[in-house]
């Protein structure tokens, strides 16, 4: 099943205002394992709005619309849906109960203008709104030689379309689906250390369209997720479904796997430290402090992390270096010897089991790209070079990764 979600207005349009009902219902429907094709945004005019929605049941099994449903002259989806299929806008006399009795309740006269609210389109179903005054459309358009699309038209306030959805929509969906009502559930598998190709060429089968249980694949900042979705009677029927799938990922994947759910790697990290009952200290240069941020909000980790520093001038390395005889000017923080030595304060400083440090980075116009990463302990100092990769204003994130992985790696040899 295919969906398309179609945001209306033109503070949206214009920019005035960021549309994030798009955002969150196709994570909704992704989840019932409905493929979203199209998001369109569309200003407040007539015509433009009979031609998207004209458009959109065409190309899609299911449509969710959000705005539009107001009272005011601006608010045209009801009109513009009855006109793209055909259908005579018709009052509906409790819709209309509910919302004069929403303004009594709250000591307020209904403005007569109100009253196009409980107008529908002939053939519609009225998606029930108890915490406002625009109820929701629910209509059924049929195609021809095709099965028919559904089209959900929601008030744009977020927390009433949430709750519709909920209610309403979203078992409507289910139903039409699955058939009889089913629990659907999902399962995060969090990756880092290839990129998104390499790891889909890893796993030929799972990512496959109509595969079930499915398996999603998505990336944000260098971590790959893994979305595993499975349907049935019961959660535990459900969840049983996903485990052949999970045990295929961890065997095809190894190492590359470092967590589940909500995990990052600073998740992973402090989990084997403190299984070790072992502390670790950090020295950052390009990373400008990202890496004890992330580490010191990791719960119960406070014991385990000992401390950071930010490294922005040279002579710091000077003033902690033993030989005195090398010069503040001549250490380059973006060098290997910056990051090893950055790695062993940090260790000594905070009297820590492991110093991990990030150098700084290079100007982007430099042929070379390289950084480094740096990792002391009782065994010495590990360092590795990396070069630039992706967007600029991604590289500090995906380099305080990459140094979180050196030492979950280490830690997972030893």
């Amino acid at each position: 099943m295919f969906a398309e979600v179609i945001s209306i207005g033109d503070e949206l349009t214009s920019g005035q205002r960021l549309d994030t009902n798009s955002q969150w219902l196709s994570e909704r429907l992704g989840e019932l394992g409905i493929r979203v094709l199209f998001h369109t945004t569309v200003g407040d005019e007539l015509d433009a709005n009979v031609e998207v929605f004209r458009v959109a049941m065409q190309r899609t099994d299911a449509v969710v619309a959000t705005g539009g449903l107001g009272p005011t002259a601006d608010d045209l989806t009801r009109q513009a849906i009855a006109k793209a299929f055909g259908r005579e806008l018709r009052l509906d006399q409790d819709v209309l109960k509910h919302i004069r009795q929403r303004f009594s309740s709250s000591g307020r006269s209904m403005p007569e203008q109100n009253q196009v609210q409980a107008m529908f389109p002939a053939g519609c179903h009225v998606i029930p709104n108890p915490h406002g005054t625009a109820p929701g459309i629910d209509l059924t358009v049929s195609r021809d030689g095709r099965s028919a699309s559904r089209l959900f038209a929601l008030p744009g306030v977020p927390a009433e379309m949430r709750e519709l959805w909920t209610a309403t929509v979203q078992p409507e969906l289910q139903q039409s689906m699955f058939g009889p009502m089913k629990v659907i559930c999902h399962h995060r598998i969090k990756c880092f250390g290839v990129g998104e190709s390499h790891l889909e060429a890893m796993l030929p089968d799972l990512v496959r369209r109509g595969r079930r249980p499915s398996v999603g694949i998505t990336v944000h900042k260098a971590t790959i997720t893994l979305r595993i979705t499975a349907d049935g009677q019961t959660r535990d029927e459900a969840l049983a479904q996903m485990e052949p799938t999970m045990s295929i990922i961890h065997q095809k994947l190894g190492k590359l796997v470092f967590g589940e759910e909500d995990d990052e790697l600073e998740h992973a990290v402090a989990r084997l430290l403190c299984e070790r009952n072992q502390t670790l200290a950090t020295a950052e240069s390009g990373t400008r402090g990202l890496l004890a941020d992330w580490l010191g909000t990791v719960p119960n980790f406070k014991k385990h992390y000992r401390g950071g520093l930010v490294v922005a001038d040279s002579s710091t390395l000077s003033a902690k270096r033993r030989d005195q005889s090398q010069v503040a000017a001549s250490i380059d923080l973006c060098s290997e010897s910056a990051a090893r030595q950055m790695a062993k304060m940090a260790r000594a400083e905070f009297e820590a089991d492991y110093g991990l440090a990030v150098s700084d980075f290079p100007d982007h116009d430099d042929d070379s790209g390289q950084f480094h990463l740096a990792l002391a302990s009782t065994s010495g100092v590990e360092s590795v070079a990396r070069r630039f990769a992706g967007h600029p204003e991604m590289l500090r994130e995906r380099s305080a990764k990459q140094a979180l992985d050196l030492l979950r790696l280490t830690l997972l040899a030893k």
